[in-house]
């Protein structure tokens, strides 16, 4: 149970926070550019909505799509006091949001916006994360399929001395923070997640059933049998997307759309913006299929590529931005994980985590994710693709470390293991 002084912390600062997202068309926006080429911002910073072409082998099809491109890595940082061992969080209010306000890390910014490109106000507490050195360090990729090449920095600092903070900080204590995780729907936002997951311990009695060399050769036979590249083209000749004045929406109505958005705030760097905003389907799913091998908690785990991603990347056992339509976007393999276990009545005991969490609501809108870690009882007797592999709990820290999993596969990780961040 959270304490009545959180609950009520949480409601203070959302009474406080005014937000008003007023939907609108791109030729709208306010010091945006729309071109036959990009939607672009008139500082030539922040973001740009571009179109590619995606030739794959993997997925069997080539197509055509707008993409995000953000070539600045930002800061994703959560400042931890040593004698408490508790982590300072923000509440902080995105457009995107589906309930406005969530719990972001002590700094959540782009370089456009520590910068203060905008003219707005200062980040607060920015300064612990630009003193670092080698920060790229630290960088992990986003999402694949939105964005092209982005990655962010993504830190946990151990600070002693006392931290000035205003009312809309708060510190928490890491059973505080697994509750919100496991019982709070979209409250801990997607970033604070993505820095945990880049923060837990490895445990002792670990038992692989699957080597590292395993692993290395597994990824490398993949990557000789499988291609995805892509080529930019003009944004309003994307084949199979309807490209206007109003949004970019898919013909089919399959996957996601751009649109544009008018936001007032009274609590962020600037008060009032317009942008335009990724807008998925109603539910996007992310399982993974959790077995003990040798007493040792191994994750069943996929090879992937990704338009938006130079190399491949290891995924968890299910993702797809459509949960509603899955039969008609997964293939019968994908669509038996979710049949024969993730929605099996009869496994309802076996399920260990599922809930409910947004995307990032500064370039996504409104989008959700079903979180779902399911334990199978007799692993041995499952049949996996030749794209699938069991991967070890140490051997997942391991390959995050090494920037080898995607996005999805590592918020699902911390939310597993959220009881295991240093």
């Amino acid at each position: 149970m959270l304490s009545r002084k959180i609950i009520n912390w949480l409601n203070t600062v959302k009474k406080k926070h005014e937000l008003n997202v007023r939907v609108i068309n791109l030729d709208k926006l306010k010091k945006w550019k729309i071109s036959k080429e990009e939607i672009y911002h008139e500082s030539k910073n922040f973001f740009k909505i571009v179109g590619i072409k995606v030739e794959s082998n993997f997925y069997k099809k080539n197509w055509y799509q707008p993409i995000i491109v953000q070539n600045e890595v930002g800061i994703l940082g959560i400042i931890k006091n040593k004698k408490t061992k508790k982590y300072l969080l923000q509440a902080k209010v995105e457009p995107g949001n589906i309930n406005k306000l969530q719990l972001a890390p002590t700094v959540q910014a782009t370089k456009s916006n520590y910068s203060r490109v905008h003219g707005g106000k200062k980040v607060a507490h920015v300064n612990y994360f630009l003193k670092i050195k080698k920060i790229e360090n630290y960088n992990q990729s986003e999402q694949g399929f939105r964005y092209l090449n982005k990655f962010n920095s993504n830190i946990l600092i151990n600070v002693s001395k006392k931290i000035n903070h205003d009312k809309n900080f708060y510190w928490f204590s890491k059973n505080e923070i697994k509750i919100l995780i496991s019982t709070k729907k979209n409250i801990v936002n997607m970033d604070t997640i993505s820095i945990f997951s880049s923060f837990i311990k490895t445990i002792k009695s670990n038992q692989n059933i699957n080597t590292d060399v395993k692993i290395r050769k597994f990824i490398k036979r993949l990557d000789k049998k499988f291609y995805i590249k892509i080529k930019f083209v003009y944004l309003k000749k994307i084949v199979d997307w309807s490209v206007n004045k109003e949004k970019i929406v898919n013909k089919s109505k399959k996957f996601f759309s751009v649109i544009g958005i008018d936001v007032k705030a009274n609590k962020r760097e600037i008060n009032n913006w317009s942008q335009p905003i990724i807008k998925g389907k109603r539910m996007a799913f992310a399982g993974f299929l959790k077995a003990k091998f040798n007493n040792t908690n191994h994750y069943l785990c996929r090879y992937v590529l990704k338009p938006g991603l130079k190399n491949s990347i290891i995924g968890c056992t299910i993702n797809t931005s459509d949960i509603d339509n899955y039969k008609k976007n997964l293939n019968k393999i994908n669509q038996n994980f979710i049949e024969n276990f993730f929605f099996s009545k009869k496994l309802n005991k076996n399920v260990v985590f599922d809930n409910v969490l947004s995307d990032e609501g500064g370039r996504f809108f409104n989008c959700q994710i079903r979180y779902m870690v399911m334990l199978i009882d007799n692993p041995k007797s499952l049949k996996i693709p030749s794209n699938f592999l069991w991967i070890s709990h140490n051997q997942i820290v391991k390959m995050i470390k090494n920037k080898k999993l995607d996005i999805e596969s590592r918020l699902l990780f911390a939310c597993d293991n959220i009881d295991k961040i240093k």
